[in-house]
């Protein structure tokens, strides 16, 4: 039997996290944090398989909280999600080591090919 993916899902909105929750829940297993700051202690003390990461949070954004993430671990497969279109954001993410990068209002379908590309 394999073993199921952890997800560490990091967006400071509850409802996204629950409709990610709704979406996900059957096939992985899920990490909720609220910010960046929970997120780099997930990642720290949890085997994390894939982060979904919001950019626009408060305190600590995406990309910081994206940053710290690949200095913990090189190889972190992270996926950016964001309200906002801005090619500029999606590159820079790029560059710091996302994999991906998805828009909200999300599309369930487009969530799962994405993780299942990693």
């Amino acid at each position: 039997m394999n073993k199921r993916k952890v997800i560490l899902i990091c967006d400071d909105e509850e409802g996204i996290r629950e409709s990610l929750k709704l979406i996900l829940e059957n096939d992985y297993d899920l990490v909720f944090a609220q910010n960046g700051g929970e997120a780099i202690n997930v990642v720290r003390t949890t085997p994390i398989d894939i982060t979904i990461l919001d950019i626009k949070m408060p305190k600590m954004d995406g990309l910081e909280t994206l940053k710290e993430i690949m200095r913990i671990n090189p190889k972190s497969k992270v996926i950016i999600a964001t309200g906002y279109k801005s090619v500029d954001i999606a590159k820079e993410a790029i560059n710091i080591g996302a994999i991906d990068y998805i828009v909200k209002p999300f599309d369930s379908e487009a969530i799962l090919r994405s993780i299942e590309k990693l």
